[in-house]
């Protein structure tokens, strides 16, 4: 616990005020999963990701999702030695710990499906051969909810790949004076101490399994799901894929906030940001609230919470 106390404390030198879109990016770690960041430009996903690979010594890659980028930029390819006249396999930008495609949604269809294809199955497989990827490995993909000129939206079968949602948001006026404070004295991610290894962190996912979730909360997790898809607010609602999610989760955030059991409060907390880019709203759930989240957040009202 003390661990990820650190590491939390860690990146905070460099994300200022967000502790807890630290704490959600810790514990999708924690649960193997991956985050989708969109967010305005400048309010810090890459010093996010920075900070946090810099804060366990882990290899950290960097895509910039651009229309022209390659599958073969992100998975790697094979190539013939003019030397000894044999294949070798060159390796891609994905064979990291922690990987940042910046602008997800600028990259094509067939890019973006190269990507999440790697985020599923955690390895890479080329010409018959199948080369696996360190671990943790971890990708936060960025995106710009405002422009969407040379865009491609990412498909809800994609979206449902990432175990949350995140949004950083503007500081407050005290917060950005101490972020113009820090930034003259030039505190960079890359400077950040070491405060946790990447064989800690795949440890203490091991743990995060035994981390106990009683059974009328996992009933709860599933009556949300149910709700999102008889809500006449939604089109499509939540797969089963988003209860697993919300089951790793909840494990993990309770670990982080150092329980060994699961509170019907987490799954609450938790609930806009796993579920809310795995739904479509109706017309009428468009004009009755003003996003995805909102509509979660009337589900929830809806659900009755377990009494623990």
């Amino acid at each position: 616990m003390e661990k990820i106390k650190a590491l939390i404390n860690n990146v905070e030198k460099i994300i200022v005020g967000k502790r807890n879109i630290i704490e959600l990016v810790v514990s999708a770690m924690l649960a193997g999963g991956h985050v989708l960041i969109e967010d305005v430009p400048g309010v810090g996903k890459t010093q996010l990701v920075s900070a946090l690979a810099s804060s366990c010594r882990g290899q950290f890659g960097r895509l910039q999702m651009t229309p022209d980028i390659m599958p073969t930029d992100i998975t790697g390819f094979s190539m013939i030695n003019t030397i000894t006249k044999e294949t070798e396999f060159k390796k891609g930008a994905t064979f990291c710990n922690f990987l940042l495609a910046d602008e997800i949604n600028r990259s094509s269809p067939k890019s973006q499906s190269a990507l999440l294809e790697v985020m599923e199955e955690r390895q890479v497989s080329i010409d018959g051969a199948t080369y696996e990827l360190p671990r943790p490995f971890m990708v936060l993909a960025t995106q710009n909810p405002i422009e969407t000129f040379g865009t491609y939206h990412l498909p809800e079968a994609q979206m449902d790949r990432f175990i949350i949602k995140i949004s950083i948001g503007y500081p407050s006026k005290k917060e950005e004076l101490d972020i113009l404070l820090r930034n003259e004295n030039n505190i960079q991610p890359k400077q950040l101490s070491q405060v946790i290894s990447c064989e800690d962190i795949v440890m203490l996912s091991e743990k995060v399994n035994n981390v106990y979730c009683s059974e009328p909360i996992r009933e709860y997790i599933v009556n949300i799901t149910e709700a999102t898809r008889n809500a006449d607010l939604i089109k499509l609602g939540v797969s089963p894929r988003g209860s697993i999610a919300m089951y790793k989760m909840a494990k993990a955030y309770a670990f982080v906030k150092g329980r060994d059991y699961v509170l019907p409060d987490d799954v609450k907390e938790l609930a806009p940001y796993v579920f809310s880019h795995r739904i479509m709203l109706t017309s009428k759930g468009k004009s009755a609230v003003s996003d995805n989240e909102q509509a979660i957040r009337e589900i929830l009202k809806m659900v009755m919470v377990p009494v623990e």
